[in-house]
């Protein structure tokens, strides 16, 4: 999965998304006893970036929440391919690799920074936007806008 470049699918175009970007500094407390990043830490760390995507799009999450929007992770898969260690800094990218009606799915990698092309750890994520009844609501055309560009 690592250094695709997807396009998504935006109404009748096909569209390159924006990455974002958000970086991480590996603290003692993420370690397990094996001296490297457990692996839940990366659900979190993905979890953060999806958040900073949306505020980095014009959307920060209590702005989301005024208008009784949601994003609800219905789907992850996750693969870890290299290990992070103590003092390292991973860069996220996050981009949205499908925009369906109601739903989305992001794709993202972590890696070290300055070496993006060795992934420590992929996933792909589907998310079902909700309205203000919580229930899945069309995702609004400024947020395909924010998240993909036109």
């Amino acid at each position: 999965m690592t250094n695709r470049q997807p396009t998504a699918q935006f109404g009748e175009m096909t569209i390159r998304p924006h990455v974002f970007e958000s970086r991480f500094r590996v603290r003692s407390y993420e370690l397990d006893s094996f001296a490297h990043v457990n692996h839940s830490v990366f659900l979190n760390w993905f979890e953060q970036a999806r958040f900073d995507a949306f505020e980095q799009a014009g959307f920060p999450w209590p702005e989301i929440q005024a208008r009784g929007w949601g994003v609800y992770v219905v789907k992850l898969e996750i693969e870890y391919l290299k290990e992070a260690r103590l003092g390292d800094e991973l860069v996220v990218r996050t981009q949205v690799a499908e925009l369906g009606r109601t739903s989305m799915l992001f794709h993202q990698v972590a890696s070290a920074a300055g070496t993006p092309e060795i992934a420590s750890a992929e996933a792909r994520v589907r998310a079902v936007f909700i309205g203000s009844d919580r229930r899945p609501a069309r995702i609004p055309a400024e947020v395909r806008t924010a998240l993909c560009g036109s």
